[in-house]
Protein backbone atom coordinates (compact mmCIF):
# COMPACT_ATOMS: atom_id res chain seq x y z
CA UNK A 1 0.00 0.00 0.00
CA UNK A 2 1.26 3.48 -0.81
CA UNK A 3 0.13 6.88 0.35
CA UNK A 4 0.54 10.36 -0.96
CA UNK A 5 -0.32 13.69 0.71
CA UNK A 6 -1.33 16.42 -1.70
CA UNK A 7 -2.25 20.11 -1.27
CA UNK A 8 -3.66 21.80 -4.35
CA UNK A 9 -5.10 25.37 -4.74
CA UNK A 10 -8.85 25.45 -5.28
CA UNK A 11 -9.98 25.55 -8.93
CA UNK A 12 -13.08 27.24 -10.24
CA UNK A 13 -14.93 24.23 -11.65
CA UNK A 14 -18.71 23.89 -11.35
CA UNK A 15 -21.59 21.89 -12.80
CA UNK A 16 -25.09 23.34 -12.73
CA UNK A 17 -26.74 19.91 -12.41
CA UNK A 18 -24.93 19.40 -9.10
CA UNK A 19 -25.99 22.74 -7.56
CA UNK A 20 -28.42 21.06 -5.16
CA UNK A 21 -25.58 19.11 -3.58
CA UNK A 22 -23.26 22.09 -3.45
CA UNK A 23 -25.75 24.37 -1.75
CA UNK A 24 -26.14 22.22 1.31
CA UNK A 25 -22.41 21.59 1.49
CA UNK A 26 -22.03 25.35 1.62
CA UNK A 27 -24.12 25.43 4.79
CA UNK A 28 -22.09 23.04 6.85
CA UNK A 29 -18.77 24.23 5.46
CA UNK A 30 -19.58 27.82 6.38
CA UNK A 31 -20.39 26.73 9.90
CA UNK A 32 -17.28 24.56 10.06
CA UNK A 33 -14.85 27.41 9.60
CA UNK A 34 -11.37 26.53 10.77
CA UNK A 35 -9.95 30.05 10.59
CA UNK A 36 -11.29 32.17 13.47
CA UNK A 37 -12.34 35.77 13.13
CA UNK A 38 -10.99 38.40 15.47
CA UNK A 39 -14.16 40.41 16.01
CA UNK A 40 -15.59 40.42 19.52
CA UNK A 41 -19.11 41.77 18.88
CA UNK A 42 -21.86 39.64 20.41
CA UNK A 43 -24.06 38.20 17.66
CA UNK A 44 -27.67 39.17 17.17
CA UNK A 45 -28.33 35.86 15.40
CA UNK A 46 -26.92 32.42 16.10
CA UNK A 47 -27.07 29.38 13.83
CA UNK A 48 -26.34 25.88 15.10
CA UNK A 49 -25.76 22.95 12.79
CA UNK A 50 -26.38 19.58 14.43
CA UNK A 51 -25.06 16.09 13.72
CA UNK A 52 -28.28 15.44 11.79
CA UNK A 53 -27.51 18.38 9.52
CA UNK A 54 -23.94 17.25 8.99
CA UNK A 55 -25.14 13.77 8.08
CA UNK A 56 -27.47 15.21 5.45
CA UNK A 57 -24.60 17.24 4.06
CA UNK A 58 -22.38 14.15 3.97
CA UNK A 59 -24.93 12.21 1.95
CA UNK A 60 -25.27 14.98 -0.64
CA UNK A 61 -21.55 15.68 -0.64
CA UNK A 62 -20.69 12.14 -1.64
CA UNK A 63 -22.71 12.58 -4.82
CA UNK A 64 -20.62 15.59 -5.84
CA UNK A 65 -17.30 13.96 -4.96
CA UNK A 66 -18.28 10.74 -6.71
CA UNK A 67 -18.98 12.68 -9.90
CA UNK A 68 -15.62 14.39 -9.62
CA UNK A 69 -13.77 11.08 -9.25
CA UNK A 70 -15.45 9.80 -12.41
CA UNK A 71 -13.49 12.43 -14.33
CA UNK A 72 -10.09 10.90 -13.43
CA UNK A 73 -7.89 10.66 -16.50
CA UNK A 74 -5.45 7.73 -16.39
CA UNK A 75 -2.57 8.18 -18.88
CA UNK A 76 -1.45 5.50 -21.32
CA UNK A 77 1.47 3.40 -20.18
CA UNK A 78 4.21 1.69 -22.18
CA UNK A 79 7.59 0.15 -21.48
CA UNK A 80 9.81 -2.90 -21.56
CA UNK A 81 9.91 -5.86 -19.20
CA UNK A 82 12.20 -8.93 -19.30
CA UNK A 83 10.22 -12.13 -18.89
CA UNK A 84 11.91 -15.53 -18.52
CA UNK A 85 12.27 -17.45 -20.81
CA UNK A 86 10.80 -15.16 -23.49
CA UNK A 87 13.17 -12.27 -23.05
CA UNK A 88 12.34 -8.60 -23.46
CA UNK A 89 8.63 -7.79 -23.85
CA UNK A 90 7.36 -4.43 -25.06
CA UNK A 91 3.96 -3.54 -23.61
CA UNK A 92 1.42 -0.75 -23.63
CA UNK A 93 -1.82 0.01 -21.78
CA UNK A 94 -4.09 2.45 -23.58
CA UNK A 95 -7.57 4.01 -23.48
CA UNK A 96 -8.02 3.59 -19.74
CA UNK A 97 -11.50 4.83 -18.84
CA UNK A 98 -13.34 5.06 -15.52
CA UNK A 99 -16.50 2.95 -15.70
CA UNK A 100 -17.62 3.07 -12.07
CA UNK A 101 -16.80 4.78 -8.76
CA UNK A 102 -18.18 3.66 -5.42
CA UNK A 103 -18.00 5.49 -2.09
CA UNK A 104 -19.71 3.07 0.30
CA UNK A 105 -18.22 4.43 3.50
CA UNK A 106 -17.75 8.07 4.46
CA UNK A 107 -18.07 10.28 7.50
CA UNK A 108 -17.92 13.90 8.58
CA UNK A 109 -16.32 14.33 11.98
CA UNK A 110 -16.38 17.42 14.16
CA UNK A 111 -13.11 18.23 15.83
CA UNK A 112 -13.92 20.20 19.02
CA UNK A 113 -12.40 23.64 18.92
CA UNK A 114 -11.06 23.10 15.40
CA UNK A 115 -13.48 22.29 12.58
CA UNK A 116 -14.55 19.52 10.19
CA UNK A 117 -12.78 16.42 8.94
CA UNK A 118 -14.17 14.55 5.91
CA UNK A 119 -13.15 10.89 5.58
CA UNK A 120 -13.89 8.40 2.80
CA UNK A 121 -13.08 4.70 3.17
CA UNK A 122 -13.48 1.38 1.34
CA UNK A 123 -13.99 3.22 -1.92
CA UNK A 124 -13.42 1.56 -5.28
CA UNK A 125 -12.81 2.56 -8.88
CA UNK A 126 -13.36 0.31 -11.90
CA UNK A 127 -11.59 0.94 -15.20
CA UNK A 128 -11.54 -0.59 -18.67
CA UNK A 129 -8.71 -0.38 -21.18
CA UNK A 130 -6.72 -2.04 -23.95
CA UNK A 131 -3.38 -3.86 -23.74
CA UNK A 132 -0.80 -4.72 -26.39
CA UNK A 133 2.51 -6.66 -26.26
CA UNK A 134 5.33 -7.42 -28.68
CA UNK A 135 8.08 -9.99 -28.04
CA UNK A 136 10.61 -12.11 -29.93
CA UNK A 137 10.70 -9.21 -32.39
CA UNK A 138 7.76 -10.40 -34.46
CA UNK A 139 5.08 -11.78 -32.14
CA UNK A 140 2.29 -9.40 -31.24
CA UNK A 141 -0.75 -9.86 -29.09
CA UNK A 142 -3.51 -7.54 -27.86
CA UNK A 143 -6.83 -7.46 -26.08
CA UNK A 144 -8.77 -5.61 -23.40
CA UNK A 145 -8.81 -5.68 -19.63
CA UNK A 146 -10.95 -4.67 -16.64
CA UNK A 147 -9.25 -3.21 -13.61
CA UNK A 148 -10.75 -2.92 -10.12
CA UNK A 149 -9.01 -0.66 -7.62
CA UNK A 150 -10.21 -1.19 -4.05
CA UNK A 151 -9.56 -0.03 -0.48
CA UNK A 152 -9.30 3.58 -1.57
CA UNK A 153 -9.29 6.08 1.32
CA UNK A 154 -9.41 9.89 1.36
CA UNK A 155 -9.09 12.24 4.31
CA UNK A 156 -9.37 16.02 4.08
CA UNK A 157 -9.74 19.04 6.34
CA UNK A 158 -11.68 22.08 5.16
CA UNK A 159 -11.14 25.71 6.14
CA UNK A 160 -13.37 28.75 5.67
CA UNK A 161 -12.23 32.37 5.60
CA UNK A 162 -13.90 35.64 4.77
CA UNK A 163 -13.46 37.08 1.28
CA UNK A 164 -13.30 40.76 0.39
CA UNK A 165 -17.11 41.05 0.44
CA UNK A 166 -17.51 39.59 3.92
CA UNK A 167 -18.75 36.30 2.58
CA UNK A 168 -17.07 33.00 3.40
CA UNK A 169 -14.73 31.23 0.99
CA UNK A 170 -13.67 27.60 1.40
CA UNK A 171 -10.38 25.87 0.74
CA UNK A 172 -8.79 22.52 1.49
CA UNK A 173 -6.23 22.63 4.30
CA UNK A 174 -4.84 19.15 3.64
CA UNK A 175 -5.73 16.00 1.76
CA UNK A 176 -4.34 12.47 1.83
CA UNK A 177 -5.36 9.65 -0.52
CA UNK A 178 -4.29 6.00 -0.60
CA UNK A 179 -5.15 3.15 -2.95
CA UNK A 180 -5.00 -0.29 -1.38
CA UNK A 181 -4.92 -2.85 -4.17
CA UNK A 182 -5.61 -3.37 -7.86
CA UNK A 183 -7.12 -6.48 -9.44
CA UNK A 184 -6.95 -6.98 -13.21
CA UNK A 185 -8.83 -9.34 -15.51
CA UNK A 186 -7.51 -9.80 -19.04
CA UNK A 187 -9.56 -10.64 -22.08
CA UNK A 188 -7.40 -12.45 -24.63
CA UNK A 189 -3.69 -13.33 -24.45
CA UNK A 190 -1.60 -15.96 -22.66
CA UNK A 191 -1.64 -16.55 -18.90
CA UNK A 192 1.93 -15.33 -18.46
CA UNK A 193 0.67 -11.85 -19.33
CA UNK A 194 -1.19 -11.74 -16.03
CA UNK A 195 1.94 -11.69 -13.92
CA UNK A 196 3.64 -9.17 -16.22
CA UNK A 197 0.83 -6.63 -16.08
CA UNK A 198 -0.37 -7.29 -12.56
CA UNK A 199 3.02 -6.34 -11.15
CA UNK A 200 3.19 -3.20 -13.25
CA UNK A 201 -0.40 -2.06 -12.76
CA UNK A 202 -0.36 -2.57 -9.02
CA UNK A 203 2.32 0.11 -8.79
CA UNK A 204 1.81 2.45 -11.74
CA UNK A 205 -1.99 2.64 -11.77
CA UNK A 206 -2.27 3.22 -8.03
CA UNK A 207 0.32 5.97 -8.22
CA UNK A 208 -1.50 7.64 -11.12
CA UNK A 209 -4.82 7.52 -9.26
CA UNK A 210 -3.37 8.87 -6.02
CA UNK A 211 -1.95 11.87 -7.86
CA UNK A 212 -5.43 12.84 -9.10
CA UNK A 213 -7.80 11.99 -6.26
CA UNK A 214 -6.89 14.84 -3.91
CA UNK A 215 -6.93 17.53 -6.61
CA UNK A 216 -10.41 16.38 -7.64
CA UNK A 217 -11.68 16.36 -4.06
CA UNK A 218 -10.17 19.82 -3.64
CA UNK A 219 -11.95 20.97 -6.78
CA UNK A 220 -15.26 19.61 -5.48
CA UNK A 221 -14.80 21.73 -2.36
CA UNK A 222 -13.67 24.74 -4.40
CA UNK A 223 -16.82 24.44 -6.51
CA UNK A 224 -18.74 25.62 -3.45
CA UNK A 225 -17.33 29.16 -3.62
CA UNK A 226 -19.72 30.44 -6.32
CA UNK A 227 -22.60 29.17 -4.18
CA UNK A 228 -21.17 30.77 -1.06
CA UNK A 229 -21.31 34.11 -2.83
CA UNK A 230 -25.11 33.79 -2.78
CA UNK A 231 -25.13 34.08 1.03
CA UNK A 232 -27.29 37.10 1.84
CA UNK A 233 -24.72 38.86 4.01
CA UNK A 234 -26.63 42.09 3.36
CA UNK A 235 -30.27 41.29 2.65
CA UNK A 236 -32.73 43.96 1.54
CA UNK A 237 -35.95 43.95 3.54
CA UNK A 238 -37.89 46.79 1.89
CA UNK A 239 -37.36 50.39 0.76
CA UNK A 240 -36.40 51.42 4.29
CA UNK A 241 -34.22 48.64 5.68
CA UNK A 242 -31.67 45.93 5.10
CA UNK A 243 -30.26 43.35 7.49
CA UNK A 244 -26.62 42.32 7.83
CA UNK A 245 -25.66 38.70 8.42
CA UNK A 246 -21.87 38.94 8.48
CA UNK A 247 -19.94 36.65 10.79
CA UNK A 248 -18.86 38.29 14.07
CA UNK A 249 -17.01 35.49 15.85
CA UNK A 250 -15.25 32.22 15.21
CA UNK A 251 -17.44 29.11 15.20
CA UNK A 252 -17.94 27.19 18.43
CA UNK A 253 -17.19 23.59 17.52
CA UNK A 254 -18.12 20.73 19.84
CA UNK A 255 -18.32 17.00 19.31
CA UNK A 256 -22.01 17.29 18.38
CA UNK A 257 -22.59 20.68 16.74
CA UNK A 258 -21.23 23.79 15.07
CA UNK A 259 -22.48 27.17 16.19
CA UNK A 260 -21.98 30.36 14.18
CA UNK A 261 -22.57 33.93 15.35
CA UNK A 262 -23.96 36.44 12.82
CA UNK A 263 -24.37 40.18 13.24
CA UNK A 264 -28.13 40.13 12.70
CA UNK A 265 -28.53 43.93 12.67
CA UNK A 266 -30.92 46.12 10.70
CA UNK A 267 -29.70 49.27 8.98
CA UNK A 268 -31.38 52.02 7.00
CA UNK A 269 -30.77 51.52 3.28
CA UNK A 270 -27.41 53.05 2.44
CA UNK A 271 -26.79 54.32 5.98
CA UNK A 272 -25.06 52.38 8.76
CA UNK A 273 -26.19 54.13 11.90
CA UNK A 274 -25.62 52.09 15.04
CA UNK A 275 -28.42 52.05 17.63
CA UNK A 276 -27.81 53.28 21.20
CA UNK A 277 -27.76 49.67 22.44
CA UNK A 278 -25.81 46.53 21.62
CA UNK A 279 -26.46 42.82 21.37
CA UNK A 280 -26.48 40.86 24.61
CA UNK A 281 -25.00 37.39 24.89
CA UNK A 282 -27.43 34.47 24.71
CA UNK A 283 -27.06 30.70 24.49
CA UNK A 284 -28.94 28.26 22.32
CA UNK A 285 -30.42 25.21 24.08
CA UNK A 286 -28.84 21.75 23.54
CA UNK A 287 -31.55 20.58 21.14
CA UNK A 288 -30.50 18.28 18.29
CA UNK A 289 -33.65 16.86 16.66
CA UNK A 290 -33.49 19.27 13.69
CA UNK A 291 -30.71 19.93 11.20
CA UNK A 292 -30.47 23.64 11.97
CA UNK A 293 -31.35 25.89 14.87
CA UNK A 294 -31.55 29.64 14.30
CA UNK A 295 -31.69 31.97 17.30
CA UNK A 296 -33.00 35.50 16.61
CA UNK A 297 -32.34 37.81 19.53
CA UNK A 298 -34.31 40.76 20.86
CA UNK A 299 -31.40 42.90 19.66
CA UNK A 300 -32.25 42.07 16.04
CA UNK A 301 -35.90 42.98 16.54
CA UNK A 302 -35.04 46.19 18.38
CA UNK A 303 -32.52 47.22 15.74
CA UNK A 304 -35.39 46.93 13.25
CA UNK A 305 -37.56 49.16 15.44
CA UNK A 306 -34.71 51.70 15.64
CA UNK A 307 -34.26 51.72 11.86
CA UNK A 308 -37.94 52.14 10.99
CA UNK A 309 -38.33 54.83 13.61
CA UNK A 310 -35.32 56.73 12.22
CA UNK A 311 -36.77 56.41 8.71
CA UNK A 312 -40.05 57.97 9.82
CA UNK A 313 -41.90 54.84 8.76
CA UNK A 314 -43.73 54.36 12.06
CA UNK A 315 -46.46 56.88 11.38
CA UNK A 316 -49.89 56.64 9.85
CA UNK A 317 -52.62 59.08 8.80
CA UNK A 318 -56.04 57.68 9.71
CA UNK A 319 -59.04 58.97 7.78
CA UNK A 320 -62.72 58.19 8.12
CA UNK A 321 -62.79 55.93 5.06
CA UNK A 322 -60.38 53.61 6.88
CA UNK A 323 -62.81 53.13 9.77
CA UNK A 324 -65.08 50.07 9.37
CA UNK A 325 -68.50 51.14 8.05
CA UNK A 326 -70.28 49.39 10.91
CA UNK A 327 -68.45 51.42 13.54
CA UNK A 328 -70.65 53.88 15.47
CA UNK A 329 -67.64 56.17 15.83
CA UNK A 330 -66.81 58.33 12.82
CA UNK A 331 -63.84 60.60 12.32
CA UNK A 332 -65.73 63.86 12.21
CA UNK A 333 -66.32 66.82 14.49
CA UNK A 334 -69.89 65.69 15.24
CA UNK A 335 -68.65 62.46 16.90
CA UNK A 336 -65.83 64.16 18.79
CA UNK A 337 -68.09 67.05 19.66
CA UNK A 338 -70.14 64.71 21.86
CA UNK A 339 -67.08 64.28 24.12
CA UNK A 340 -65.46 67.69 23.54
CA UNK A 341 -68.30 70.20 22.94
CA UNK A 342 -65.99 73.04 21.91
CA UNK A 343 -64.97 71.01 18.82
CA UNK A 344 -68.58 70.89 17.61
CA UNK A 345 -69.02 74.56 18.42
CA UNK A 346 -65.98 75.75 16.46
CA UNK A 347 -65.75 73.14 13.66
CA UNK A 348 -69.29 71.97 13.06
CA UNK A 349 -69.83 69.33 10.38
CA UNK A 350 -66.20 68.79 9.35
CA UNK A 351 -64.43 65.52 8.72
CA UNK A 352 -61.26 64.78 10.68
CA UNK A 353 -58.06 62.85 10.34
CA UNK A 354 -55.56 61.56 12.86
CA UNK A 355 -51.78 61.32 12.67
CA UNK A 356 -50.57 58.39 14.76
CA UNK A 357 -46.79 58.16 15.11
CA UNK A 358 -44.12 56.94 17.47
CA UNK A 359 -41.88 59.44 19.24
CA UNK A 360 -39.12 56.94 19.98
CA UNK A 361 -38.32 53.40 18.81
CA UNK A 362 -40.63 50.71 20.19
CA UNK A 363 -39.08 48.18 22.57
CA UNK A 364 -39.40 44.46 21.89
CA UNK A 365 -38.97 41.89 24.64
CA UNK A 366 -38.96 38.09 24.42
CA UNK A 367 -40.15 35.99 27.32
CA UNK A 368 -41.01 32.28 27.22
CA UNK A 369 -44.03 31.92 24.90
CA UNK A 370 -44.60 35.67 24.95
CA UNK A 371 -43.44 38.53 22.73
CA UNK A 372 -44.26 42.06 23.87
CA UNK A 373 -43.84 45.40 22.12
CA UNK A 374 -44.14 48.68 23.99
CA UNK A 375 -44.48 51.91 22.06
CA UNK A 376 -44.63 55.58 22.97
CA UNK A 377 -46.30 57.86 20.49
CA UNK A 378 -48.62 60.73 19.82
CA UNK A 379 -52.01 61.12 18.20
CA UNK A 380 -52.66 64.46 16.54
CA UNK A 381 -56.25 65.27 15.53
CA UNK A 382 -57.07 67.65 12.68
CA UNK A 383 -60.29 69.13 11.35
CA UNK A 384 -60.39 69.17 7.55
CA UNK A 385 -61.92 72.29 6.02
CA UNK A 386 -63.72 72.26 2.66
CA UNK A 387 -60.65 73.81 1.02
CA UNK A 388 -58.53 70.94 2.46
CA UNK A 389 -56.69 73.09 4.98
CA UNK A 390 -56.17 71.56 8.40
CA UNK A 391 -56.86 72.92 11.86
CA UNK A 392 -55.10 71.08 14.71
CA UNK A 393 -57.47 70.17 17.51
CA UNK A 394 -55.30 68.40 20.07
CA UNK A 395 -52.23 66.20 20.54
CA UNK A 396 -52.48 63.16 22.81
CA UNK A 397 -49.61 61.20 24.28
CA UNK A 398 -50.11 57.50 23.66
CA UNK A 399 -48.49 54.65 25.60
CA UNK A 400 -49.40 51.24 24.28
CA UNK A 401 -48.34 47.62 24.45
CA UNK A 402 -49.11 44.83 22.02
CA UNK A 403 -48.60 41.09 22.00
CA UNK A 404 -46.79 39.76 18.96
CA UNK A 405 -47.13 36.34 17.40
CA UNK A 406 -44.09 35.54 15.21
CA UNK A 407 -44.36 32.97 12.43
CA UNK A 408 -42.38 31.74 9.44
CA UNK A 409 -43.34 32.48 5.85
CA UNK A 410 -41.02 30.55 3.53
CA UNK A 411 -37.56 32.00 4.19
CA UNK A 412 -38.80 35.00 6.15
CA UNK A 413 -39.75 35.70 9.75
CA UNK A 414 -43.09 37.47 9.93
CA UNK A 415 -45.57 38.35 12.66
CA UNK A 416 -48.90 39.75 13.73
CA UNK A 417 -49.79 41.86 16.74
CA UNK A 418 -52.83 42.47 18.90
CA UNK A 419 -53.51 45.34 21.29
CA UNK A 420 -53.07 44.77 25.01
CA UNK A 421 -53.05 48.10 26.81
CA UNK A 422 -53.41 51.74 25.88
CA UNK A 423 -53.01 54.88 27.96
CA UNK A 424 -53.81 58.42 26.79
CA UNK A 425 -52.82 61.78 28.26
CA UNK A 426 -53.26 65.28 26.87
CA UNK A 427 -50.12 66.72 25.37
CA UNK A 428 -51.47 69.88 23.74
CA UNK A 429 -55.02 71.12 23.30
CA UNK A 430 -56.05 73.78 20.79
CA UNK A 431 -59.71 73.71 21.85
CA UNK A 432 -59.45 74.16 25.61
CA UNK A 433 -59.54 71.67 28.44
CA UNK A 434 -61.28 68.29 28.13
CA UNK A 435 -61.34 64.90 29.84
CA UNK A 436 -59.20 62.58 27.75
CA UNK A 437 -60.66 59.47 29.38
CA UNK A 438 -63.86 60.07 27.46
CA UNK A 439 -61.96 59.39 24.24
CA UNK A 440 -60.62 55.97 25.24
CA UNK A 441 -63.32 54.04 23.40
CA UNK A 442 -62.75 55.95 20.17
CA UNK A 443 -59.00 55.55 20.14
CA UNK A 444 -59.09 51.92 21.20
CA UNK A 445 -61.34 51.32 18.20
CA UNK A 446 -58.99 53.27 15.93
CA UNK A 447 -55.98 51.26 17.07
CA UNK A 448 -57.69 47.87 16.84
CA UNK A 449 -59.70 48.43 13.66
CA UNK A 450 -57.30 50.59 11.63
CA UNK A 451 -53.73 50.96 12.93
CA UNK A 452 -53.14 47.34 14.00
CA UNK A 453 -54.46 45.84 10.72
CA UNK A 454 -52.25 48.18 8.68
CA UNK A 455 -49.27 47.24 10.84
CA UNK A 456 -50.04 43.52 10.46
CA UNK A 457 -50.05 43.82 6.69
CA UNK A 458 -46.48 45.12 6.86
CA UNK A 459 -45.39 42.59 9.48
CA UNK A 460 -46.76 39.74 7.37
CA UNK A 461 -44.18 40.57 4.68
CA UNK A 462 -41.48 39.57 7.15
CA UNK A 463 -37.71 39.88 6.90
CA UNK A 464 -35.30 37.40 5.30
CA UNK A 465 -33.40 34.77 7.25
CA UNK A 466 -29.77 33.96 6.43
CA UNK A 467 -29.82 31.65 3.41
CA UNK A 468 -27.73 30.24 0.59
CA UNK A 469 -29.07 29.76 -2.91
CA UNK A 470 -32.52 28.16 -3.16
CA UNK A 471 -32.51 27.01 0.44
CA UNK A 472 -35.90 26.13 1.91
CA UNK A 473 -36.93 25.27 5.45
CA UNK A 474 -39.04 22.18 6.17
CA UNK A 475 -40.44 20.65 9.36
CA UNK A 476 -40.04 24.00 11.12
CA UNK A 477 -40.86 24.84 14.70
CA UNK A 478 -40.70 28.28 16.29
CA UNK A 479 -40.39 28.92 20.02
CA UNK A 480 -40.17 32.18 21.93
CA UNK A 481 -37.67 31.87 24.75
CA UNK A 482 -35.99 34.29 27.14
CA UNK A 483 -34.43 37.11 25.07
CA UNK A 484 -34.65 35.31 21.70
CA UNK A 485 -36.75 33.31 19.27
CA UNK A 486 -35.61 29.81 18.32
CA UNK A 487 -36.30 28.24 14.94
CA UNK A 488 -35.69 24.51 14.65
CA UNK A 489 -35.78 23.26 11.08
CA UNK A 490 -34.66 20.75 8.50
CA UNK A 491 -33.43 21.96 5.13
CA UNK A 492 -34.32 21.35 1.51
CA UNK A 493 -32.51 22.56 -1.59
CA UNK A 494 -34.21 22.76 -4.99
CA UNK A 495 -32.57 22.97 -8.38
CA UNK A 496 -33.92 22.93 -11.89
CA UNK A 497 -33.15 19.21 -12.07
CA UNK A 498 -35.00 18.18 -8.95
CA UNK A 499 -35.01 18.46 -5.22
CA UNK A 500 -33.32 16.85 -2.25
CA UNK A 501 -35.15 16.78 1.01
CA UNK A 502 -33.89 16.25 4.51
Amino acid sequence: MTSRRVHVPAADVSRSHRSTVKMFLCCWLVLGALIPLTLSTDPGVKVKLTAKGLEYGRQLGMVSIQEKLKTIQVPDFSGNQRVTPIGKVKYSLTNLKIVDVGLPTSSVALVPGTGVRLSIGKAFIRLHGNWRVKFLRIIKNSGSFDLSVSDLTVGTSIAVESDETGRPAVNTVDCAATVGSANIKFHGGASWLYNLFRKFIDKAIRRALERQICPLVTNAISDLNPQLKTLNVLAKVDKHAEIEYSMVSSPAVTASSLELGLKGEFYNIGKKQEPPFSAAAFNLPPQADSMLYIGLSAFTANSAAFVYSAAGALSLYVTDDMVPPASPFRLNTNTFGVFIPQIAQRFLGLTMKLLVKTVKPPVVTFEPNNTMVKASGTVTAYAIHPNSTLSPLFVLNLESSVSAQPFLSEMRVAGRVSLNNMDLTVGTSYVGEFQVGLLNSIFRMVLRAVVIPVLNVQLAKGYPLPAIGKMQLVNTQLQVLKDYMLIGTDVQFNSIHGASRG
